[in-house]
């Protein structure tokens, strides 16, 4: 069995362990051909901690979170405010609240799309019986064809024989 080592790359807020043999089959995990080591978006770990879990299970992605959600909330710019803040804003009024949009055109929309559908599949169906009817119509004028064919060619071959037989008469 080829040594395992484990690669991480970050994949938004989690980063992406897996042991593998290489790089390319790490990539492979990662279901990426963009080589993202020589970019710098991957890397060898070494460290012990971060390695045990993803050489428990080779070629398996582990994801484990990167930062807390407080990091997370603040990277994103919506950290919580602090305590004096929160006592300084003032309150809102509670403002009547709007109607749900209404919902009748998109029903009458979907009930279009319903029919439409079903219409396509009824004439698509009609069509199915009609070209099954026409396959068959082939088949019985094909045999009755075939038929037709080798009574003409028997009576063919017979009268040929019958006036090979009269010419070689006649040349005697």
């Amino acid at each position: 069995m080829p040594k395992l080592k484990v690669y991480r790359t970050p994949i938004g807020f989690h980063d992406a362990y897996v042991a593998a043999p290489s790089m390319k089959a790490a990539l492979k995990a990662w279901g990426t051909e963009k080589n993202l080591f020589a970019r710098g978006a991957a890397e060898l770990v070494t460290d012990p901690k971060l390695t045990k879990e993803p050489l428990a299970s080779p070629g398996e992605v582990i994801k484990r979170p990167r930062g807390s959600a407080a990091e997370h909330r603040k990277a994103a710019g919506s950290a919580e405010r602090p305590a004096s803040d929160a006592k300084s804003t003032p309150e809102r009024k509670s403002a009547k609240r709007k109607p749900p949009p209404d919902r009748k055109p998109l029903e009458t929309a979907e009930q279009a799309l319903s029919a439409a559908r079903e219409k396509y599949d009824c004439e698509l169906a009609d069509i199915d019986d009609q070209l099954a009817l026409l396959q068959e119509k082939r088949r019985k004028l094909a045999r009755a064809q075939e038929t037709e064919i080798d009574r003409l060619e028997k009576e063919r071959s017979a009268k040929e024989a019958t006036y090979r037989r009269a010419l070689d008469k006649w040349e005697i």
